[in-house]
């Protein structure tokens, strides 16, 4: 957990902002604002989501409640929302998770190979889940996938098109990772299923080798393949979400990449249900014992007084 910054919002609506879930350095590549923040009575912790400013509070509320109607696993859950506030705001449950970002720099580097792989086929099934409904995410990124120790979510839903609507260049906005954005909704096209599938590309590629636009032999090898396909300028090239989620749950029948003698440890914890390397279960560890000990700001404590 960030601490709160002297800018930052020391109360949300009825909540009571404990700190920021995304590190600083990152924030201008989130698609939204978001922070640990408690109910009033104390029982209930929360995520709280805003815009960032200059995006247009009005088509950002509409993201925020169609996420609210939607039921696709894997995807965060809304429970709250209000588009009359300014800005508007919404709410999702919060157990420990760590964005993707987070979980490289809490590892100290790329993620084992292994773990990549169940990773990207625990993303691409939520999103063929959701492409079967007729749902695109719009909004794959690093920063949308929060992990804990039951595995990933996608948040941000729809900051592409929260962004600009259809016919609008997207390009160079602070909400959106240029890296994560397929070239037919840079240009403004209408999102897809197959720009949510480039999305997951860049994801996986952040994910072996700490960026989103890597060489290709900077991949795992086993990884090269499906990887490049996501990231096929033409849409038409990319594979499916289900067909992605089949093959990354395949075993790798290609040579391994040996780990170099300064990565990181490859320690890998099986947690319930997806396996966590140690250090990202330590950090996950401490933020939940930061969020239990966590005092409101005391200007906010003071306006939650009744």
């Amino acid at each position: 957990m960030e601490r709160l910054r002297q800018d930052g919002p020391p109360l949300i609506g009825p909540y009571a902002v404990l700190g920021g879930l995304d590190e600083e350095h990152e924030r201008r590549r989130t698609p939204e604002r978001r922070y640990i923040a408690r109910a009033a009575d104390g029982r209930r912790t929360v995520l709280v989501h805003l815009p960032h400013p200059g995006i247009d509070p009005v088509r950002w509320a509409a993201e925020a409640e169609a996420a609210r109607r939607l039921s696709v696993p894997g995807f965060a859950s809304v429970t709250e929302v209000t588009g009359t506030d300014v800005p508007p705001w919404y709410v999702t449950p919060y157990t420990p998770v760590l964005p993707l970002p987070a979980v490289l720099a809490a590892h100290g580097g790329p993620l084992p190979e292994p773990v990549v792989r169940v990773l990207g086929a625990a993303l691409a099934g939520a999103l063929a889940a959701a492409h079967a409904q007729g749902v695109t995410h719009a909004g794959v990124s690093p920063a949308a996938v929060l992990l804990g120790v039951d595995g990933p979510s996608l948040a941000c839903f729809g900051a592409v098109r929260a962004v600009a609507p259809d016919g609008e260049r997207r390009l160079g906005s602070p909400a959106l990772d240029p890296g994560c954005l397929a070239p037919e909704q840079a240009e403004g096209g209408r999102p897809r299923p197959l720009g949510d599938v480039y999305g997951l590309g860049a994801v996986l590629a952040y994910a072996s080798t700490g960026h989103t636009v890597p060489e290709r032999e900077e991949l795992p090898v086993s990884l090269r393949g499906p990887v490049t396909a996501c990231l096929a300028r033409d849409a038409a090239r990319r594979p499916s979400a289900a067909d992605l989620a089949a093959l990354l749950a395949a075993h790798g029948t290609g040579p391994r990449t040996t780990a170099q003698p300064s990565a990181p440890t490859p320690t890998v914890i099986d947690t319930r249900r997806f396996p966590l390397p140690a250090r990202v279960v330590a950090a996950l560890a401490r933020q939940s014992a930061d969020v239990l000990v966590a005092l409101p700001p005391a200007h906010a404590r003071k306006a939650g007084q009744p």
